[in-house]
């Protein structure tokens, strides 16, 4: 590995989202450490993206790549983008084309490799509504209404509230994954680095050495949904992964792109059943009947939102979506493709 000169090859799967993407690019040109490339793995059905790019010669190593529709969908189009990576560089990372990085995103990553030699793969944080703010001494913070980690606290959703009443809410660290599997997923800007079990894909980076043993499933289609998941708990098995909470992006979560409420519905619940059990292939009963407990509280918290949300329709879609993947993934669950 190349210590004096790190390279990071960037893959960027991109469908419908010219403008978001080209904002990401500009944040990227201020990096400290930029990346060695950025390969541009395009599904959409026009050239508007490309065009955008081309108006404005950024300073970035671009190599810009327009897919057939066999490998459309975001798992796909990583693993396209895997196979384009220079052999020269040390680690391939991977971004959302709807965020904007910090200007030491890649600096922060490369140094967290530096401290862990065995770390396999690394990510940041989104401080997109974050949600953290340091932990005052002189207040008394409800366990039931705030999350608190490393003196710092943040104030708990309906969800996990919700969970919390019916004791479905577990006590593990953020990025760690329970047996039920529904864990939590957001870590506080406090600059530590912890060690986790799964990392956003949107936000994560992994040695080369890696990408040759483990790609992107197969199992996800399209929009994919916790393809990352998936990705992270078969890459347990050569290294650890970490998170820098000092390696900040801000991710806004752009709508153009995205399926279907219904869809998305039943992508939460199956996708959700299946890299469940990939980490865990034999759960015990307990953990099998909170993982469907959890499952149906969380549509039953959709269904409310068609009464108290702004887009009620949508909510509604979502939580006939999350239905209808529950009764198929009891009546005939999915097949683990690999």
């Amino acid at each position: 590995m190349h210590s004096l000169e790190p390279k990071f090859s960037l893959i960027i799967p991109t469908y419908h989202r010219p403008g978001p993407l080209c904002r990401l690019l500009e944040s990227l040109e201020k990096q400290n450490l930029k990346p060695f490339e950025v390969i541009i793995v395009e599904a959409s059905d026009n050239d508007q993206t490309k065009v955008n790019i081309e108006k404005r010669n950024y300073e970035l190593n671009i190599r810009y790549y327009i897919v057939a529709i066999e490998s459309k969908g975001t798992p796909q189009q990583r693993n396209y983008g895997i196979d384009l990576v220079n052999t020269s560089s040390d680690f391939i990372a991977f971004l959302d084309d709807d965020l904007i990085v910090d200007q030491e995103y890649f600096k922060r990553l490369y140094e967290t490799y530096q401290s862990y030699p065995d770390a396999i793969g690394v990510g940041g944080i989104d401080m997109h509504n974050n949600g953290y703010k340091i932990k005052v001494p002189t207040i008394e913070y409800s366990k039931f209404h705030y999350y608190e980690i490393d003196d710092w606290v943040r104030v708990e959703s309906l969800r996990n509230k919700a969970r919390k009443v019916f004791g479905l809410m577990g006590h593990l660290q953020p990025g760690l994954i329970p047996e039920y599997s529904h864990g939590r997923s957001a870590l506080p800007p406090n600059g530590k680095t912890y060690e986790v079990e799964h990392l956003m894909g949107g936000i994560a980076s992994f040695k080369r050495e890696l990408i040759s043993k483990v790609k992107f499933s197969s199992f996800f289609e399209g929009y994919g949904l916790y393809e990352d998941f998936d990705f992270c708990v078969r890459a347990l098995k050569y290294g650890k992964l970490y998170v820098n909470t000092n390696a900040k992006v801000w991710h806004y979560h752009e709508p153009s792109g995205r399926p279907d409420f219904f869809k998305y519905g039943k992508m939460v619940v199956r996708n959700g059943w299946y890299v469940w059990r990939v980490r865990f292939p034999s759960p015990s009963l307990k953990a099998r009947f909170k993982w469907h407990a959890t499952t149906l509280l969380l549509a039953k918290i959709r269904l409310l939102n068609v009464i108290t949300g702004p887009q009620r329709i949508n909510a509604l879609k979502d939580y006939l979506g999350r239905i209808y993947a529950w009764i198929g993934v009891i009546a005939r669950p999915p097949v683990r493709s690999e």
